[in-house]
């Protein structure tokens, strides 16, 4: 069976992170988190990809070409113009053949059972299965109501408090039989959620909700990709770390330098490459990426460092999200959800406090900013 990856939004919740990189290409753990994504997929014996791209398509295809390398086959389709969930998949429809095929928003993760969702689509002989997960606040996200053996009653958008009558969002993964394509418009921006499910519905198709409760996390804000980091850190994802486990919950990449003392406790990622001096703390809840250079006296935690990045004396990193190729000055402190873009250099003497994002490409001179 075939998958469709929908990978084409600009990501800008996310921004400063995602004005170089697009959202599916940002790391998760020191490794793209497409590629966590694909691996997953493979897993479950879904090894032919089309990535549906429009933002920065280039680097999806730069970094895992035709998918030979992860046993895969991937194809790449390129929107000229946004063309919405649905047009997005009705772009790429030369490449599904007519078979059943699978669809995913490229920047949710899940532990659903895909195989067990599968069966449920055939056992049930639906035109359309869609991944339904419940929610805490309903009024946050549009709901669907079923019927005891799973049929699909409505769609709700977005409803008052009044009109709740479940508590079951739509989680992002679709089954979908291959004629159902024939309702969408070539070529015009047309959405699943609000156009070819209800329309769908209408029509007497037959949609059905493939509740479960595995994890569901939708990564479309800073504060949602941290949370991704640390739920995988704290274990409430299974995880395949790209790194070796050198002590209990504490993962190093290779050619990394580090002395015992500066790694107290886990959990802690870091990556290839990287040099910490002997008087540097990583503290737990951190990842460091490849290639980074972090001085003696410096302290990080529950943080995420990029690539490259090059970090001074004394500063204190913490609860924060430093981008590629940084450079921080001596005694720079950022901490309480700051971000810091990709290519910046943050001079000494800085303070970087309650969430603030500095753009990439900043030049900040010494005790610019106390904030």
């Amino acid at each position: 069976m075939k998958g469709v990856i929908l990978a084409g939004g600009k990501g800008t919740r996310m921004r400063p992170l995602t004005y170089l990189t697009p959202k599916p290409m940002l790391p998760l753990m020191n490794r793209p988190f497409m590629e966590y994504f694909l691996l997953r997929l493979k897993s479950f014996g879904i090894n032919e990809v089309i990535l549906s791209t429009g933002y920065l398509p280039d680097m999806f295809n730069e970094y895992f070409g035709n998918g030979n390398k992860l046993g895969m086959k991937l194809i790449y389709v390129t929107e000229e113009e946004p063309l919405g969930t649905c047009g997005a998949v009705k772009n790429v429809e030369k490449y599904l053949g007519n078979d059943t095929f699978l669809v995913f928003n490229g920047d949710i993760i899940t532990t659903l059972n895909l195989k067990n969702m599968i069966a449920f689509h055939k056992s049930r002989k639906a035109d359309i299965t869609i991944s339904l997960t419940p929610v805490e606040d309903p009024t946050a996200y549009g709901l669907v109501p079923i019927n005891k053996d799973g049929r699909v009653k409505e769609f709700l958008e977005k409803p008052s408090f009044e009109e709740i009558n479940t508590n079951l969002i739509n989680a992002g993964t679709y089954v979908i039989e291959h004629h159902i394509l024939g309702h969408v418009p070539q070529g015009e921006n047309y959405s699943f959620e609000r156009e070819l499910f209800p329309n769908m519905l209408k029509l007497g198709y037959k949609i059905f909700g493939f509740v479960s409760d595995a994890y569901w996390l939708d990564v479309g804000t800073p504060e949602k990709y941290m949370t991704a980091h640390m739920d995988i850190l704290d274990r409430k994802i299974p995880f395949d770390f790209p790194s070796k486990k050198i002590y209990a919950g504490i993962y190093i990449g290779e050619n990394t330098s580090y002395s015992k003392e500066s790694l107290t406790i886990g959990p802690i990622v870091i990556g290839n490459g990287t040099k910490i001096k002997k008087d540097a703390k990583i503290l737990p809840l951190s990842i460091v990426g490849s290639h980074c250079e972090i001085d003696s006296g410096t302290s990080i935690s529950e943080s995420i460092i990029f690539d490259g990045c090059v970090i001074g004396r004394d500063c204190i990193i913490r609860n924060s999200i430093i981008a590629k190729n940084v450079k921080l000055g001596d005694k720079v402190k950022i901490e309480d959800s700051a971000i810091v873009g990709d290519n910046s250099t943050i001079e000494g003497g800085n303070i970087l406090k309650n969430g603030i994002k500095i753009n990439v490409n900043s030049l900040i001179t010494a005790s610019q900013i106390s904030f």
